[in-house]
């Protein structure tokens, strides 16, 4: 799909979520996050110098929460030296913390404590017991990384932590046949369950889990290769989960993207939206949604820096499609032309909410 219009498409007022939309470019030379209108004008932006293919969300404090290259001098990759940073509404950074390899996913949680995902490199022993993956597509040096999972509380003090190799039995979760093995298994979206829990999605195999609190292990999960290198899983308020069904593998023979709903307990998928033809939406990596509270949902289709709202039925009520482009790709490659406006996640802040109240004219 080529674009040929950018900024604001889209917008039916009377169906569309009222409220401000927040994402961040990811391609290379890209240092700003922007808050948008219904009108899709830049009412508010901060500077995020060091982000990589990564997003920002508000806090209900009105500060912006990010995670950073903690060395901008250094080669970038995914073993990098990585910080999370809170600035305030006029910029002012006030917090951070030490996020060693951090990548994807991070959350402030009610309690003030932050949580994150970061790759760690498996023990031997682990990658002994590595199951599936193209054979031969280890890491240049034979080493595969793994996932851990750290909270730290204020003062950046471990306070739990995970470690994929340790807590589970990773031999019972094969990577994809058509994935590389260079990781296990790709954990892209973080998501903290009300009782503590944590809801995982690994992208490599498409299985996501919910990981016990208390004992470490996995006490539930599910597996659909149909999802094609999910994103983004998350629990809505009707208990329900959400997922951006990104459809790398296809269960077709167009590939396509889906946002997925589907019953907690029976696993019975309840709605889904997907383009009209099915091939018209596809974004085969990064991507996000938002369930909103209208009961629309806001969806980002990354690879093509698109954020666009739908009702129930599937209506499209909001179109945005970003116009900052540059370099994109992971930074071990020579992406140089490939140039594109990526975006990995959007949210939408209703203009009451704690995020927002007050602080636009």
């Amino acid at each position: 799909m080529r674009y040929h219009q950018f900024g604001l498409i889209e917008q039916d007022i009377s169906q569309a979520t009222s409220g401000y939309t927040l994402f961040t470019p990811i391609p290379k030379g890209c240092h700003t996050t922007y808050l948008l209108d219904m009108g899709g004008e830049v009412v508010h932006e901060w500077d995020v110098k060091g982000l990589r293919t990564g997003y920002a969300k508000l806090l209900p404090n009105g500060n912006l929460l990010t995670a950073l290259r903690a060395d901008l001098e250094a080669v970038p990759g995914r073993e990098e030296a990585r910080v999370i940073r809170e600035f305030d509404w006029d910029g002012n950074s006030v917090w951070q913390c030490d996020a060693p390899a951090q990548h994807h996913d991070f959350h402030r949680l009610a309690n003030g404590n932050t949580v994150y995902i970061g790759f760690e490199r498996f023990r031997s022993d682990s990658v002994a017991r590595l199951q599936g993956g193209v054979a031969g597509t280890e890491m240049s040096d034979g080493g595969v990384l793994g996932d851990y999972i750290r909270e730290v509380n204020a003062s950046g003090e471990t306070v739990w932590e995970w470690h994929a190799q340790d807590e589970m039995e990773i031999e019972n979760y094969p990577i994809h046949p058509l994935n590389p093995r260079d990781e296990f298994s790709h954990a892209n979206s973080l998501f903290p369950l009300p009782n503590g829990d944590y809801l995982i999605s690994f992208r490599r195999n498409s299985w996501i889990f919910i990981i016990d609190r208390a004992t470490k292990k996995v006490r539930w999960e599910k597996n659909d290769y149909g999802w094609g290198g999910q994103h983004d899983a998350q629990q809505l308020d009707n208990g329900n989960i959400m997922l951006f069904a990104n459809g790398q593998y296809g269960e077709s023979p167009t590939h396509c993207s889906r946002i997925v709903e589907f019953n907690f307990k029976t696993g019975e998928e309840v709605w889904r939206y997907e383009g009209s033809p099915p091939w018209t939406f596809y974004s085969p990596h990064i991507s996000g949604a938002q369930r909103l509270w209208t009961g629309n949902t806001l969806i980002c289709e990354g690879l093509w820096g698109r954020i666009f709202e739908v009702t129930p039925s599937g209506d499209i009520v909001w179109e945005y499609i970003s116009s900052h482009f540059g370099p994109c790709g992971p930074a071990s490659d020579d992406h140089s032309k490939a140039i594109g406006n990526w975006v990995f996640r959007a949210y939408r802040y209703a203009p009451d909410s704690p995020e927002i109240n007050g602080r636009l004219p």
